[in-house]
């Protein structure tokens, strides 16, 4: 348009040009002349065409506006934007379960680490002490159980022997008491016989004693020989021999009687004894119950010394410090030679899951669903577009989980439109040669196509 208005301006400047220069050639006095020529008839089509053109860009803008806006429209329509978002991810803080004294570190910040590599080496000096008097009370443990489960075999044993011979004792014994009583009714019975025999040698002795008194009155009257005293003589002497016979037969009956009695009595204590013997086995078997018992202790003493064992063992293995996961350090706070105490947070790791947590107004969540699809620019790589999805939308407001969240009930009410976080994922695609770049804490601009 500039090059037509040119050229419709250069007839004007030609006739300006020989008009000066014919006014140039006249005399002075004649100077008026020339006026009549700087009159330019074109000058009504200039402006027209002028008119023209600027109603051309008009309309051009309008309708590059009017596109613009329609595109605009669509596009806000189906697509939701907020520059309020930032990359979260995972940072696991790594401390010490056990208390001691920091005896290496094997990472730096910013270092990469794998899950399961060393961090931290801490003194293991004391932990291994109390693992070796572990070790140590569980072989006392065992020692003592094995004496008990000895102790239980040999009660066992004695109380069965003592059993035994005190069964066999009561039956002796009783065969004894039976036998001594029959040696007692035996005696008994011979003491009336023996009686009897003594009784008759008395009345024996009593007529050869009478017969010889009055044969010796007859000798001395010189009624019988001397043979005939001496013969009544010798028959009082037989007889008075054959009662004391008899008086010992009964006493010996008697005395039997009392030495069958004493039978009797020592088979009774016999008895007695084995009766105790059995008594004394019980008591064996209630030692056996009792070993027993100190078995079962000795084996909760087991128990408990593994126990203790697995403990001081698990110390031991917290002394080292490892990854749980792996990603690149971050936040280390410990040197070597520091006191630890269980729970200080020494290094924090930071893995390579990381997202997007974008805080949408409430008001532009109506047609937002898990699933779709989003664009990510971050303020760090301004010239790179990632790409994403809707993952998940938070059950409640950022406010809810303040500190001290909002309570409309009380006080002034005043609405505020609310955020809701909304956790955006990369496409690993969109990220490959940047995951070591994204890191958690970066600022973002999220835009969600909701597809209404």
């Amino acid at each position: 348009m500039k090059a037509a208005s040119l050229n419709g301006r250069q007839p004007e400047v030609t006739e300006v040009i020989e008009t000066r220069q014919a006014s140039v050639a006249q005399p002075q006095s004649a100077p008026v002349q020339a006026q009549p020529a700087i009159e330019t008839p074109k000058a009504p089509k200039n402006r027209k065409g002028l008119k023209i053109a600027l109603a051309g860009l008009g309309v051009g803008g309008a309708i590059a506006a009017s596109a613009f806006g329609y595109n605009y429209w669509q596009f806000a329509s189906t697509h939701q934007s907020t520059d309020n978002a930032t990359v979260t991810g995972n940072i696991h803080p790594v401390g010490s379960r056990i208390s001691g004294t920091v005896d290496q570190v094997y990472v730096e910040d910013n270092q990469e680490v794998k899950s399961g590599q060393p961090l931290i080496q801490l003194d293991q000096r004391d932990y291994q002490l109390k693992l070796s008097q572990a070790q140590a009370d569980l072989e006392a443990a065992q020692r003592k159980a094995a004496s008990a489960q000895v102790n239980i075999a040999l009660s066992a044993k004695n109380a069965e022997a003592a059993n035994s011979q005190a069964q066999g004792g009561i039956g002796q014994a009783q065969a004894a008491i039976a036998s001594a009583q029959a040696q007692v009714s035996e005696a008994q019975a011979g003491v009336p016989a023996a009686q009897a025999a003594l009784d008759q040698a008395n009345a024996t002795l009593q007529k050869t004693q009478a017969d010889f008194n009055r044969y010796r009155s007859l000798f001395n009257s010189g009624a019988v020989s001397q043979r005939d005293l001496d013969s009544a003589r010798q028959a009082y002497e037989v007889a008075r021999a054959q009662r004391d016979a008899a008086s010992q037969g009964v006493r010996q009956a008697q005395a039997k009687v009392a030495q069958a009695q004493q039978a009797v009595a020592n088979a009774e204590s016999g008895l007695n004894t084995s009766q105790g013997g059995i008594e004394q086995a019980q008591a064996k078997g209630v030692q056996t119950e009792v070993s027993r018992a100190d078995y079962q202790t000795a084996q909760a003493a087991i128990n408990q010394a593994q126990a203790a064992l697995k403990n001081a063992a698990q110390q031991l293995a917290y002394t080292s410090i490892a990854a749980p996961v792996s990603g690149r350090i971050g936040r280390k706070n410990v040197q070597v030679g520091q006191q630890v105490q269980p729970g200080t947070p020494l290094v924090a790791i930071v893995d390579d899951q990381y997202w997007v947590t974008a805080n949408f107004k409430e008001t532009q969540l109506e047609n937002m669903r898990p699933g779709e699809k989003a664009e990510i620019k971050l303020d760090s790589f301004p010239h790179h577009t990632f790409t994403g999805r809707v993952e998940s939308i938070s059950p409640a407001s950022g406010a809810q989980f303040a500190l001290l969240p909002p309570d409309n009930a009380t006080g002034n009410f005043t609405k505020v439109v609310q955020r809701i976080p909304v956790r955006v994922v990369f496409d690993r695609e969109s990220v490959r040669g940047f995951e070591q770049a994204i890191t958690p804490g970066m600022s973002a601009e999220v835009t969600i196509e909701t597809g209404k």
